[in-house]
């Protein structure tokens, strides 16, 4: 395939992303591995760009990301998705806040199968992991929304095209993440980013992009500066060029705890930074041959116009969801079908999860998914609704839940039913009830506690106070197991960061409180940490903030604007009492971490995350 045509690739009919030659290399490098003829930091170094992370267990046990670009999943893909989960992991995937799709405990010699499977419908995981260009991510409501200056889909899944499988992609000092967004509010979390593409339009009404560059989180929280306030679009893959070869001449590649690019140009000063990238966009423009983006697409999608599927029967996809339950080992999903939802349940979900799309006549239905936990059924399901009731794809959102577009308005409820029985139908999408949440200790080296058990109990005690969710306007929940935040906890609203405190020679699970965190078009604002609370008392520090914010807030002011505002003392006098814990009050629960049934044991292991 030319370059051209690679870059011609976008819509509906976009070819795969996979390679089966990648998978040869991973079979013949793993037999080289066990032979011996390869050390396990080379081993380890060529499996995850290959998009295989090893586990915390010591049996055979492997993390599966899937690479899903700009979050696009079709019915296809799902299915193989379905299909893999079933076979080689636990029955049900998880979605990332950077639209992956992560599958757990799978055995190494299951990888290679797996990885045929998922290539036979388009799917990769070359560059999910490793020190590589991750999954290029973009707005979910991309060429549907209402108020977008057009559709930015296609520029990023030709920057995904260019830069797949290329040597510069995957020989950086670390790992380097791209996002585009094309509408005013940020659902894209731009200023997070190493590089993030704002969509503009230019004098002359061109089209173009607001370029930020050296943005993170984790261990040195940075939002990420103005690189260009105006970038023709064609120009994209030079920058994107540029930057890359400047991180992979001047980056740290010793220190594992500061070789991102955020540090390199704190190190060097912007200025210095910059006139180096300047200098090498130079080269790219002249002797260096990187092409123009010569992509010319729509300004937004046009309707479908592929024939509909049959959307199966509520009473179907009730006994097909209820019959094939996911297993162990650790926290599985929740599955609650709901044959006959009401009207009043409907009417909830209308108003929360759905909105209008710029094409008269069809609506965008987000579909929750309890902490990014979807079944292999609930995913055929997916894909069949999709089918009947969209464009045949879904979309997974950096809230780690599922978009259907070209709904017809006149056809919501009949896909709500069977949402509904999918146990897919609840209200509430990205409010404070729609927790965030990393995999933790579950699964991850690097993690202290088992985040997901917070998330689950954080979602079951909030949707049962539905006057909580109510007071709560425009709060965010992010939880992640460690600092390294995965959940995307340092922009949340209220966000909750896994600890250890020791208590009489015993450990007990514990949270950094961190409030005031979001993301605009322009810049990052970081959560601030106001306490650090026992695991079991998280609920009630929830309760005691959304308290204080329904009485201190300024008349029309949000809870994200409230927090950002308030005198940190002030939010740590509300939860001053909850923080303490003396060997005399604790009670055995204290000691034990949410989902887990033993004495908390943290173990925090080498991770692979900058190997």
């Amino acid at each position: 395939m030319s370059l051209t045509e690679s870059m011609n690739t976008h819509g509906r009919a976009r070819l795969s992303f996979a390679s089966e030659a990648d998978i040869d290399e991973f079979v013949e490098t793993l037999e080289k591995y066990e032979r011996g003829e390869l050390t396990p930091d080379q081993w380890r170094t060529f499996r995850l760009v290959r998009g295989t992370y090893g586990q915390r267990q010591t049996f055979d046990a492997q993390m599966l990301r899937i690479k899903v670009p700009q979050g696009v999943l079709t019915a296809d893909q799902l299915r193989a998705l379905a299909e893999v989960a079933e076979q080689y992991s636990r029955r049900f995937g998880h979605i990332t806040t950077r639209q992956n799709i992560q599958l757990h405990f799978v055995k190494l010699h299951d990888v290679e199968p797996a990885m045929r499977r998922l290539a036979d419908a388009g799917l990769t995981t070359r560059e999910a992991c490793g020190n590589s260009i991750r999954n290029i991510t973009a707005c979910p409501y991309a060429g549907v929304a209402h108020d977008e200056l057009f559709d930015v889909s296609p520029y990023a899944e030709a920057t995904t095209r260019y830069f797949l499988r290329q040597k510069l992609s995957s020989t950086l000092p670390r790992k380097f993440k791209i996002a585009f967004e094309g509408c005013p509010e940020d659902h894209a979390v731009l200023a997070i980013h190493d590089l993030a593409f704002h969509a503009q339009r230019g004098p002359d009404q061109g089209r173009g992009f607001r370029v930020l560059a050296g943005g993170g989180t984790a261990l040195m929280c940075k939002s990420a500066g103005l690189l260009h306030d105006f970038l023709p679009a064609a120009e994209i893959l030079r920058v994107v060029t540029a930057v890359l070869r400047v991180f992979q001449r001047l980056g740290d590649y010793q220190h594992k705890q500061r070789n991102r690019m955020k540090f390199m140009i704190k190190a060097l000063g912007w200025d210095a930074w910059l006139n180096e990238y300047q200098r090498e966009l130079a080269w790219c423009r002249s002797e260096g041959g990187v092409p123009l983006l010569t992509i010319d697409p729509a300004e937004a999608e046009a309707a479908p116009t592929a024939e509909r599927g049959d959307a199966p029967a509520p009473s179907l996809i009730v006994s097909r969801v209820a019959a094939a339950q996911p297993i162990g080992p650790g926290l599985t999903p929740t599955i609650v079908p709901v044959f006959l939802p009401g009207d009043e349940a409907y009417g909830r979900w209308r108003s929360t999860n759905v909105r209008p799309q710029k094409q008269f006549g069809y609506m965008i239905a987000t579909a929750t998914v309890p902490l990014g936990d979807l079944t292999a059924e609930q995913m055929r399901v997916a894909g069949e609704l999709a089918r009947a009731y969209g464009d045949g794809a879904v979309r997974v959102t950096a809230d780690q839940n599922l978009v259907f577009r070209w709904v017809p308005v006149g056809e919501l409820r009949e896909l709500y039913r069977r949402l509904a029985a999918a146990s897919l139908g609840q209200a509430e999408a990205s409010s404070v009830a729609d927790v965030t949440s990393c995999p933790g200790a579950e699964s991850c080296r690097l993690a202290v506690t088992q985040s997901r058990g917070l998330g689950r109990l954080l979602e079951e005690h909030l949707r049962a106070r539905p006057d909580l969710v109510a007071a709560a306007d425009g709060a965010h929940i992010k939880i992640s197991g460690c600092p390294n935040g995965c959940g995307q906890h340092h922009i949340a609203t209220i966000g909750f960061q896994g600890s250890v405190r020791r208590l009489g020679g015993r450990a007990v699970p514990q949270y950094f409180v961190m409030v005031g965190g979001g993301t605009t078009l322009e810049r990052a604002t970081f959560a601030r940490t106001a306490a650090k609370i026992p695991a079991r008392r998280i609920p009630e520090t929830v309760e005691r903030l959304i308290a204080f914010y329904q009485r201190e807030k300024r008349d029309g002011e949000s809870a994200p604007a409230f927090f950002q505002r308030m005198d940190l003392e002030r939010v740590s006098e509300e939860l001053r009492d909850l923080q303490q814990l003396s060997a005399e009050d604790a009670v055995p629960l204290d000691f034990v971490d949410l989902a887990e049934t033993g004495e908390f044991a943290p173990e925090v292991m080498e991770g692979e995350c900058s190997a």
